[in-house]
């Protein structure tokens, strides 16, 4: 997987074209975020670019983890994924019990509660839930390179 930035470019004049970058005909690449001007893209493994438009100056990105959080802060697909998590979450567990299991969790972790063996259970149960969504969401925002 690789991750390329580019700038979209507009040559002058009433009529001037805007140049973006061409995407690959046999598959698709994710546009991940916009930083200062900057576009950032994900092209899957295996693709072929097509020829760009020099303009554009495409460019393969070296992912340093700082410019990752800005790319993730800013992207689409990522804030996509995450409503997907609160959803899958929301589906099993309204945010009423998500609230009780952190009211005991955080008096238990503080010594203030003792929460009973009922409890305890029905917490890991709801622990190792939201593990699974959050692997989940690791995972597709692998598959975009982040």
């Amino acid at each position: 997987m690789a991750i390329y930035s580019y700038q979209r470019t507009k040559t002058p004049g009433p009529n001037g074209t805007t140049y973006y970058f061409r995407q690959p005909e046999d598959v698709t690449c994710t546009e991940l975020a916009e930083i200062d001007g900057t576009y950032y893209i994900h092209v899957p493994d295996g693709a072929v670019l097509p020829e760009q438009h020099p303009e554009i100056n495409l460019t393969a990105v070296t992912l340093t983890d700082e410019l990752k959080q800005q790319i993730k802060l800013r992207s689409r697909p990522v804030q996509l994924i995450a409503e997907r998590q609160q959803q899958m979450i929301r589906a099993q567990y309204p945010l009423d019990e998500e609230l009780y299991f952190a009211r005991i969790g955080v008096g238990a972790a503080n010594g203030m509660y003792q929460p009973t063996a009922d409890e305890v259970t029905a917490m890991q149960t709801f622990g190792a839930f939201v593990e699974t969504v959050r692997q989940w969401g690791r995972d597709e925002r692998a598959k975009i390179g982040l």
